[in-house]
């Protein structure tokens, strides 16, 4: 079955289609995107789309394989089209990773990124399929997930369906956009009606949805993480792409290591910060993570004369081993998956 077939109209009870979980994370990470991520096609994951495509000049409709290409690193494969093993990035390991988390068996960041953690819930869940616990997600494990979660795994075009709003006896132009937080020029343009013209009862009118009262957590991040860049003169956007890959934005979550925030700084690291790098303590808050991280950051590309690939590298696996025994094989990945990243963030 395809993409677009397994989509349902978003109402109440609407279909879960697991791709779509995969666009939802790549217009998280372009901001656009701030509801939960569940894998529905509903009016805010048109909406989000939709104004994607509008800044990128892009046709306004079906999130395409032009629309993906312009997504990103996030923006594919689609899942099922690869096998997918340790250091993968994209939006089909951002799929693995909502299955996963689906599954009761992965509680990390849905990020794209196929770290460690990502790795051993892919074990858990093949241990619970008594398949190979190898943690690469080949054709075996891709069917198995594939067929008890009804993935679609075959198309390229994935239909994200806009509000419909059938019209009632007594309805008016006004009054609809007006419950549906829109206007009467947009709800004219988009169904191209003359809205000096009668309304029939039946008539089945797309709604352009607002992204408006979505909530602002992964707007107000992303303008925490550009403000402390600008404080510590590094770049926002490859700050911006590290949280990525870190946390996916998210402000509590906290590893089994325990690297917590939107950076996911260690408690060693937050200690060095303070009583050593900036002499003073940092408030236990979004602003104080982003301060420790960003400023640890800033530090790290200092100490290594401004190579953002070694400052990359010892964020990952720490400044003392890259100087000792240069840059880990796992290591590598990561480092190019942030420099990927950071040139959409």
């Amino acid at each position: 079955m395809g993409v677009a077939a397994a989509l349902a109209a978003p109402a109440a009870g609407a279909a879960v289609n697991p791709q779509i979980a995969g666009l939802q994370v790549a217009l998280r990470a372009h901001g656009l995107y701030l509801a939960q991520i569940d894998g529905v096609a509903g009016p805010r994951t048109a909406a989000a789309v939709h104004r994607f495509q509008r800044k990128h000049g892009l046709r306004v409709g079906v999130a395409d394989v032009r629309t993906r290409r312009a997504l990103g690193p996030l923006g594919r494969p689609l899942f099922g089209s690869r096998t997918l093993r340790r250091g993968d990035f994209g939006w089909d390991v951002s799929v693995l990773q909502f299955l996963l988390t689906r599954r009761g068996v992965y509680a990390g960041a849905l990020d794209g990124y196929f770290g460690k953690e990502t790795a051993a819930a892919l074990r858990r869940y093949q241990r619970l399929m008594r398949l190979q616990a190898d943690a690469v997600a080949g054709p075996r494990t891709l069917s198995a997930i594939a067929a008890r979660d009804r993935v679609p795994v075959r198309t390229h075009a994935v239909v994200v369906a806009a509000a419909v709003h059938v019209v009632r006896p007594g309805d008016t132009l006004t009054a609809i956009a007006a419950a549906h937080g829109t206007t009467v020029k947009a709800l004219a343009s988009a169904n191209r009606i003359d809205p000096a013209r009668p309304i029939l009862i039946g008539q089945r009118l797309r709604v352009p949805v607002s992204t408006a009262g979505l909530g602002a957590s992964a707007a107000q991040v992303r303008a925490k993480l550009d403000a402390w860049s600008a404080r510590a003169g590094v770049d926002p956007h490859l700050v911006r792409a590290l949280a990525w890959m870190e946390s996916g934005f998210q402000t509590r979550i906290v590893s089994d290591a325990g690297a917590s925030g939107v950076l996911q700084t260690l408690p060693s690291t937050r200690d060095y910060v303070e009583t050593v790098l900036v002499g003073r303590r940092i408030p236990r808050t979004v602003d104080g993570d982003i301060e420790v991280g960003v400023t640890y950051l800033a530090h790290l590309l200092r100490a290594f004369g401004g190579d953002e690939r070694l400052a990359l590298a010892a964020w990952y696996q720490g400044e003392r081993a890259v100087r000792e025994r240069g840059v880990y094989g796992i290591t590598k990945p990561f480092v190019a998956n942030v420099l990927a990243l950071r040139t959409r963030m």
